[in-house]
């Protein structure tokens, strides 16, 4: 069955990019089909990745030798165009639907495909110096960056060198658009809010200072709202509905909408962290270990008697296989695999009323897009 987003976007890209298939039959189009559109919107993706690479690798605020030229070359190609490119894609396709569907110009695809990996670059600067503080061994189902040969703590550095590559490549490319200071602000803020947020997360796990207790739903959607929300959903929208001449300010109940379809995102990716296969979602989880605020331990805690209190008190937040295994089992006994499917049920249902709610069809089917993209998803 292909869900709502995945036929809409792959529909759109068959026009946009004039594939041979009649209108008549686009409802009907097969896997193969759809799948060979993706593939090639994904080629046409990376090659503005290309450009935007070669360009830095060419900036002439720096004097590049050999050597920094081809750590940076790799160090890029390792950690930015590695994952689902689902936050730059959404940039593309969000933009496309805004305008109701008609084709793109050419200017109109590279700027929007442009944007859509200014995202995928703040991704990779925040997954890159997280990895280093969560400690973690595999990304996107290869060893971190920091744990790779010859890297370690350069790592850090690596960090500050792709979140200052955000800024050149608006410069470069949106400096003489009406709504480049917007951009700039929107980047500077989400960056801000996503690293209040993880500040949020870390400082919850502080060793010796640990507190089962303090774990609630308000404070795990805080966390959630600002680490993950801002950068992973609004963002994409809202560089979308700036290209559209749109003023941010009118918009507070799509990003609210969007706030909320974050915090169903992370819930599945905390339960995906302790249920998902590692070869399915690119990474081993350590939430247990780590001492995670996930949602999987605040429902935890609000549904285990005492007995069950007094285990998951002795062994959440250790790195022993034992203590890791015993909290997995008691998770099981609390049947948190079907608290989550009912909360998945219910929160589709409520975000997809809020959307049907909104005045704006095209909007509305930027936010379905989205929310049909993550439904029932498996990494």
């Amino acid at each position: 069955m292909v869900n709502s987003w995945y036929f809409l976007f792959s529909a759109n890209l068959l026009h946009e990019y004039k594939f041979l298939v009649p209108a008549a039959g686009r409802d009907t189009l097969n896997m193969a089909t759809l799948n060979e559109a993706t593939n090639d919107f994904k080629s046409a993706f990376l090659k503005v990745y290309s450009v935007l690479k070669s360009e830095l690798l060419q900036d002439p605020a720096f004097d590049f030798t050999d050597d920094s030229r081809q750590w940076v070359e790799r160090m890029l190609d390792y950690n930015v165009p590695g994952g689902k490119l689902n936050r730059g894609v959404s940039v593309i396709d969000s933009y496309r639907l805004l305008k109701d569907g008609k084709e793109l110009t050419e200017d109109e695809n590279f700027h929007a495909c442009t944007l859509g990996w200014c995202i995928e670059w703040l991704q990779a600067y925040f997954l890159v110096l997280d990895d280093i503080m969560d400690n973690s061994h595999t990304r996107r189902g290869q060893p971190c960056w920091f744990r790779m040969p010859k890297v370690g703590m350069i790592a850090v550095n690596d960090g500050i060198v792709l979140r200052n590559h955000i800024p050149r490549i608006l410069k470069r490319h949106f400096r003489e658009r009406p709504y480049y200071v917007d951009l700039l602000d929107l980047f500077n803020e989400v960056e801000f809010q996503t690293s209040s947020g993880q500040m949020i997360d870390l400082i919850t796990t502080i060793e010796g200072e640990k507190d089962l207790s303090r774990y609630t739903l308000p404070l795990h959607h805080r966390i959630v709202r600002y680490k993950t929300s801002y950068y992973s959903f609004y963002l994409p929208v809202a560089c979308a509905l700036l290209m559209s001449g749109e003023n941010l300010d009118n918009h507070v109940d799509v990003k609210n909408i969007l706030i909320e379809m974050g915090t169903y995102f992370q819930v599945q990716d905390d339960y995906l962290d302790c249920f998902g296969d590692p070869g399915v979602i690119g990474k081993i989880g350590t939430d247990i270990e780590d001492f995670k605020c996930s949602w999987l331990v605040v429902k935890a805690v609000e549904l285990s008697n005492e007995e069950q209190k007094k285990l998951l008190y002795e062994n959440y937040g250790k790195a022993d296989p034992v203590c890791v295994g015993k909290v997995k089992a008691l998770y099981k006994d609390l049947d948190l695999q079907g608290a989550f499917a009912e909360y998945e049920s219910s929160s589709h249902e409520k975000l997809l009323s809020s959307i049907e709610a909104h005045p704006s069809k095209s909007v509305q089917l930027v936010l379905k897009s989205f929310l049909g993209k993550i439904y029932k998803r498996q990494k």
